[in-house]
């Protein structure tokens, strides 16, 4: 008699590969969700029965909900992984939706994007309980809905991030990257035990004297991760025929990867243990990040002129911003919010630019 997991490896087998269709993969994500559905259920019943329990804060249906839809992402996504991995593996083929022949997504860098999605489940499902609970003020939930409502989160969870690994691209990587550095600073602003930490700068979020510290720390290092994942991968594409746009996409490429590994660095050397070296390394990143768009027009002869605008422009913003920081206009924090959100932003529109070029040079 064939165990589950037996079932589970046989249904991954049948989807198995590049050809599998997209309703193939809907419909193996819906079987996904339902086995969690179902587990969730099964496991909330028993816990929460003869119970009255509140819908956040410790012991909530909240709490329930966040610990077991990270692990439900974290094992969707992994079953999602295998679900189109080949059997047999063409050392000249583009795999995982990304135009590298022969190359594949490294053991780390599914461990990183594994961990942002289960980031991302656990602390946007803390967040609508939260929500909730300021809805229904001192409503308590009994046993049976309260076992439904989280059985439910984990089959959408599991559902999710199941169709998010088939369909993995530096364009929808680039999207959980951007969800996972907004859901790991604003938990890391909430946990956070010196409510004017904004005071000083946004890396205060990071000092050891502060509770948000591993929240914050871990958020940039894993997204550092990522970053350096994508740059490989989207400039893959790029027109390299000519030696000249072949050099030119080293350059991005590297400046980008460059970009990454500046932000896991900022992660791994808090503010208030290794001054000196964490704004040496935020201050690169600023850096880098200007020459990549200054020199963009020349390392890729092929990029859009309004692109190009955009990027300058987003330039000329952050050093009015730090015009405005030298006079005393605006603090620190702000500065550092602002220019985070123009930087990963210029890097996902770059993704869907190069993507663009890519699909050209192809066709």
């Amino acid at each position: 008699m064939k165990t589950l997991a037996d079932r589970v490896l046989q249904v991954l087998r049948q989807v198995r590969g590049p050809d599998a269709s997209d309703a193939v993969f809907e419909a193996t994500a819906l079987i996904v969700g339902s086995a969690f559905l179902v587990i969730g259920f099964l496991v909330a019943l028993p816990v929460f029965w003869g119970h009255e329990l509140a819908i956040s804060g410790s012991g909530s249906i909240g709490v329930f909900a966040a610990f077991g839809g990270a692990l439900a992402a974290a094992i969707a996504f992994a079953l999602g992984r295998l679900a189109v991995r080949p059997e047999e593996v063409d050392p000249g083929a583009a795999r995982d939706g990304f135009s590298v022949p022969g190359d594949r997504l490294r053991w780390y860098d599914l461990a990183a994007i594994a961990f942002a999605h289960a980031a991302i489940a656990y602390l946007g499902w803390l967040g609508v309980a939260e929500l909730l609970e300021r809805s229904f003020t001192d409503a308590p939930v009994y046993a049976f809905p309260g076992a439904v409502l989280v059985a439910v989160a984990f089959a959408l969870t599991g559902y999710v991030s199941f169709l998010s690994a088939v369909a993995l691209t530096p364009m929808v990587l680039s999207l959980v990257l951007a969800v996972f550095l907004v859901v790991g600073a604003f938990a890391s602003m909430l946990a956070s035990s010196d409510v004017h930490w904004w005071r000083d700068n946004l890396s205060a979020l990071g000092m050891s004297s502060n509770s948000s510290s591993i929240a914050f720390n871990t958020t940039l290092v894993i997204a550092g991760i990522m970053v350096t994942t994508i740059s490989r991968y989207a400039t893959a594409g790029l027109p390299a025929e000519d030696p000249v746009d072949r050099r030119g996409r080293f350059m991005v490429r590297g400046g980008l990867i460059l970009l990454g590994i500046l932000l896991a660095c900022v992660g791994l050397f808090p503010v208030d243990e290794f001054f000196l070296l964490h704004n040496t390394v935020a201050t690169g990143m600023c850096v880098v990040f200007a020459v990549i768009v200054v020199g963009l027009p020349w390392f890729l002869r092929t990029i859009p002129r309004v692109f190009v605008g955009l990027g300058w422009a987003y330039v000329l913003v952050i050093i009015l911003l730090a015009a405005f920081f030298a006079v005393g206009y605006y603090n620190l924090t702000a500065v550092e919010l602002i220019a985070a959100v123009l930087i990963f932003s210029w890097i996902i529109v770059f993704l869907r630019t190069a993507g663009s070029i890519g699909a050209r040079a192809t066709t």
